[in-house]
């Protein structure tokens, strides 16, 4: 055996001086009152927070990481102008790294002994400090709450926990938790190029006919020429016919230039050089128009859209919308084979595939988890609105706005949850017909927290940080308790103000939490309230 050099020596002794130093203060963090271990850790996540912001920079992530670095999800996974609507018009700064959140993921918070094994908090302590904070004039006068420990898989303060109420975006957790069971994380929705050549055939059920050019009758409205093919939507709310970011071509989402590229070589590879388009929407049924009406929060339903019917740049929030996305879709395909040497004859129209018609050419979404990472960071409505259809699709019922409410409710239904009174009128939480109780939302959180449910995580890693990502971004001042810690869901229509997440306790204990209120007649004192709900729980050793 090798002489143990003098740097080994050294590297040993300090190793057991570094684990003397641990022990002694995790005897100290123990021994300290709960009031002293607050100060403590507040102390620490605020140092923490600044440095996150001095370093917001370096590091950043784009949207299509959902707004989470790749090591916070590794973590993760290692632990086990329209109106009438909800305005998501979310910051577009760069994320700001957060390196609190990395515990409140899965580990224990600073100096804690770990979530399992901290103290469990009681109903007592916790309602204490929040039934005050639930008194609070800037809600409204309907108030539920519902607290959850992870470890323990139960309830430890509620408030009308069961009572329904307009839940608003945080309906997106439930429409997240039904897809993901239904399909899978892995699941990726297919955009492809078919051959139209001969008499097309009825693929699927019909619906009614959406905004003009959106045709669902059954029928192939088109020419069936020998050289002709078909454009079939699969439901891609994230399609893109932009120009790729730079980064790795994995986290890039599907792009109609590559279907396109794709479909040009195999073209020309049958010496086909002229062809005219078709495109089939018909994987989505019923009614395409939100009962909100044209509005810059939601494009028309439709199984075919690039990148979700903007008519600006924008990716995320509030923005003008085509009123016929599958046209606008087909036109930006009809567009990109142009460019690659196919020449397109004529206008894209209407079409139904043959049943059995051959493939040309395929892209594939980003897998599902990333599409709800997606979805609850920026409370995306579009892409809201096709996991749900995505859903019903999978269950063999109508893709339509009540089909999907139904296929939403079964998914959830199988999986035990506590569902009486829900009502899921789109997927989206525009529609104030919508139903859920705070009971519900901590479930559905506690399920995606659970290691027993890792099918599920992406909803937790999908949450945005308080005062750093998505929709919490602008809120939680730096110096707040919350900035960092709490990850969180939010819902905001017109006095109703909902927010549902997950943090972890003073003690290191992990705890999901949902805040309900509607008749709010102050937005920003309501909110303002309900952060501080959240904060409180993240600030609490409550025993």
């Amino acid at each position: 055996m090798p002489e143990t050099g003098s740097w080994q020596v050294r590297w040993q002794s300090a190793q057991r001086s570094a684990r003397a130093a641990g022990d002694a203060a995790l005897r100290r963090w123990r021994a300290a009152p709960r009031r002293t271990r607050q100060t403590w850790r507040l102390t620490a996540v605020s140092a923490a927070t600044g440095l996150a912001v001095a370093g917001g920079a370096v590091a950043v992530s784009g949207p299509w990481d959902a707004g989470q670095r790749t090591a916070e999800r590794a973590a993760a996974a290692g632990s086990g102008s329209g109106s009438g609507g909800e305005r998501h018009g979310a910051s577009t700064d760069p994320v700001r790294s957060a390196p609190p959140v990395l515990s409140a993921l899965g580990g224990s918070a600073p100096g804690g002994p770990g979530r399992a094994g901290a103290p469990l908090p009681t109903g007592a302590g916790l309602a204490e400090v929040l039934a005050p904070l639930l008194k609070d004039p800037a809600l409204g006068p309907l108030r539920t709450a519902s607290v959850r420990d992870v470890a323990a898989g139960r309830e430890v303060f509620g408030v009308r926990a069961d009572e329904p109420a307009t839940p608003a975006s945080t309906v997106k957790l439930a429409v997240a938790v039904a897809a993901l069971s239904a399909l899978g994380p892995d699941h990726r929705i297919a955009t492809t190029v078919v051959d139209g050549t001969g008499k097309s055939g009825k693929s699927g059920k019909s619906g009614k006919a959406g905004q003009a050019g959106e045709a669902r009758d059954g029928g192939d409205t088109g020419d069936t020429g020998k050289h002709r093919i078909i454009l079939v939507g699969g439901g891609d709310p994230t399609l893109t016919a932009r120009a790729p970011k730079p980064g790795p071509a994995a986290d890039r989402p599907a792009n109609l230039r590559t279907l396109a590229e794709d479909t040009a070589r195999a073209l020309k590879q049958r010496g086909t050089t002229t062809v005219t388009l078709g495109y089939d929407a018909s994987a989505y049924s019923g009614p395409d128009q939100h009962p909100i009406g044209p509005n810059e929060n939601i494009a028309p339903v439709s199984a075919l859209m690039a990148d979700e019917a903007r008519l600006d740049d924008s990716e995320f929030g509030t923005a003008p919308r085509d009123a016929a996305p599958a046209v606008a879709a087909a036109r930006a395909f009809a567009g990109q084979l142009r460019e690659r040497g196919i020449t397109v004859d004529g206008d894209p129209a209407a079409a139904h595939a043959p049943r059995q018609a051959g493939e040309i050419a395929t892209v594939r979404s980003l897998p599902l988890a990333a599409l709800v990472e997606r979805m609850l960071t920026h409370s995306d409505n579009d892409i809201a609105e096709g996991l749900a259809r995505q859903t019903a699709i999978a269950a063999g019922k109508p893709a339509s706005f009540a089909g999907a409410g139904t296929a939403v409710r079964d998914a959830l239904a199988a999986r035990h949850l506590p569902l009486t009174g829900a009502v899921f009128a789109d997927g989206s939480g525009l529609d104030r017909d919508d139903r859920v109780s705070a009971g519900l939302l901590s479930r559905l959180l506690l399920d995606a927290s659970s290691d027993r449910h890792p099918e599920l995580r992406s909803v937790v890693t999908g949450l945005p940080v308080a005062g750093f990502t998505g929709t919490l971004s602008g809120r939680y001042p730096d110096k707040s308790s919350g900035a960092g810690t709490v990850r969180a869901k939010t819902g905001t229509l017109t006095g109703v103000n909902t927010l549902a997440g997950t943090v972890v306790d003073a003690d290191g204990r992990q705890l999901v939490f949902a805040f309900m209120t509607s008749g709010t007649t102050d937005p920003q004192g309501a909110q303002k309230a309900l952060d501080t709900l959240a904060s409180a729980v993240a600030e609490c050793g409550c025993r």
